[in-house]
């Protein structure tokens, strides 16, 4: 595997080819984004982008979802996929923020966490995104950039992937690398045959692992 420097070495590149990043969720509120990430699970952005003007127009406040029929925010998030839940999961987080949180959306992990539908994955990202906090959320490209380019073993759950950037980058540094991450996967296959591969990047960390591992390298 990499060293820490050789990791945030190949942060640094990423950025570099990607450029400026930010967000890619559209909302106008907290709760609006809290929702967009929910709805982003095992979704992609620009699909969630493409009904949340909807709903959001029908029902822009917590007040306004706690309230609506599910029917009818199954039938404007059904693109999404799996809008059963997700609308379930919608609703009753509505109900919770309006009824107990006085419609402020939680600034801690905790408490983003306890919220129907919002895991560690989305605690991160509206903590990061929307109050400036030092989180970083793992996601699919994030996941499979960080073994493909060998920062964490092959077998490493989300969490220890989450772990490992955090404990290499400066906080300041968590927001621009998950963003960043997530557009160079999007980029950049992450599956092609070591022998195929033309990503100098990932030429570069190959054979920085077979160095730091001991092993004659190929290239």
């Amino acid at each position: 595997m990499l060293k820490d420097e050789q990791i945030v070495w190949a942060i640094h590149q990423m950025e570099e080819d990607i450029g400026p990043v930010g967000p890619s969720l559209d909302s106008r509120t907290p709760f609006q984004y809290l929702v967009s990430v929910i709805l982003s699970a095992q979704a992609t952005d620009v699909s969630v982008n493409k009904v949340t003007p909807i709903l959001f127009n029908k029902y822009p406040e917590p007040k306004d979802l706690m309230n609506a029929n599910i029917e009818d925010v199954e039938q404007i998030i059904k693109s999404v996929g799996l809008f059963h839940n997700k609308a379930k999961n919608i609703i009753k987080t509505a109900r919770i923020v309006h009824e107990e949180l006085n419609d402020v959306v939680p600034e801690t992990r905790k408490g983003i966490m306890a919220l129907p539908g919002a895991g560690r994955k989305t605690a991160n990202v509206v903590l990061s995104d929307v109050f400036n906090q030092a989180t970083f959320a793992v996601d699919t490209h994030v996941s499979a950039i960080s073994k493909r380019l060998h920062f964490v073993d092959q077998k490493a759950n989300p969490l220890q992937v989450e772990k490992k950037i955090v404990s290499v980058l400066q906080p300041e540094e968590l927001h621009r690398a998950h963003h960043t991450m997530i557009e160079y996967g999007r980029k950049y296959s992450m599956k092609l045959d070591p022998a195929k591969e033309t990503n100098q990047l990932i030429i570069e960390c190959d054979k920085l692992n077979e160095e730091n591992e001991g092993l004659p390298s190929e290239k």
